[in-house]
């Protein structure tokens, strides 16, 4: 094992890294009655769940439409501006909308989520600001702020894991709440290593989903 010492590179790495770890500690610890009203907000849902995003919170809002899908809340994300081209005929009366901005004012979500809105949708945001435009437009805003964790408060790295890490838990209390069993997780994964090993993975998989 080598006693060499860490590079500047590799010190820089090991902080920025144990910052984005603290993040999604911070959103843990901020955790409060909100979620539970997320999750009481997203099981009334009707309809599907409609996740959207501009820039990094785009890529989490994809990530997290996936996650709640496989988890047994059908979602599914959309481009927020291309919405505003005609997509958003694609939420009716029933649906969800989440929307995802870490200072939530951007412009295009606020657009949508209006949209959305006419046609009979309800809505949530996840922000850092509970002050922001998009937060005071819908029907449930939820402080999710790891902001300190981005490099010169603008790179949207620590704020946009904890966001991830935020739906995560909303996917896998939704899960436990709903029944939804691992039978029925593997079954709409056929496909790769999970397809091909579902029998082996259904016996542990009980022992390693969270039970607190």
């Amino acid at each position: 094992m080598s006693t060499d010492p860490l590079s500047a590179r590799t010190e820089l790495a090991r902080e920025l890294i144990a910052a984005e770890a603290e993040a999604i500690a911070v959103v843990a610890r901020q955790l409060d009655a909100s979620f539970d009203a997320a999750v009481d907000l997203v099981k009334s849902v009707t309809g599907k769940v409609v996740v959207i995003g501009s820039g990094t919170s785009g890529a989490v809002a994809r990530r997290m439409a996936h996650l709640l899908s496989v988890c047994g809340t059908p979602s599914f994300f959309l481009i927020a501006a291309d919405g505003l081209h005609g997509t958003v005929g694609a939420v009716t009366t029933g649906d969800l909308v989440i929307a995802i901005s870490k200072g939530g004012e951007s412009a295009e979500l606020s657009q949508f989520v209006q949209l959305a809105t006419d046609r009979g949708a309800r809505s949530m945001a996840l922000t850092a600001n509970l002050s922001s435009p998009l937060a005071e437009q819908v029907d449930l805003a939820v402080l999710v702020d790891s902001s300190a964790a981005d490099p010169g408060g603008v790179i949207a790295m620590g704020s946009t894991l904890a966001t991830a890490a935020w739906g995560d838990a909303l996917a896998i209390a939704l899960m436990k709440e709903r029944g939804y069993g691992w039978e029925s997780v593997l079954h709409s994964h056929p496909g790769g290593a999970v397809g091909k090993y579902a029998a082996e993975l259904l016996e542990t998989a009980e022992q390693k989903l969270p039970t607190r």
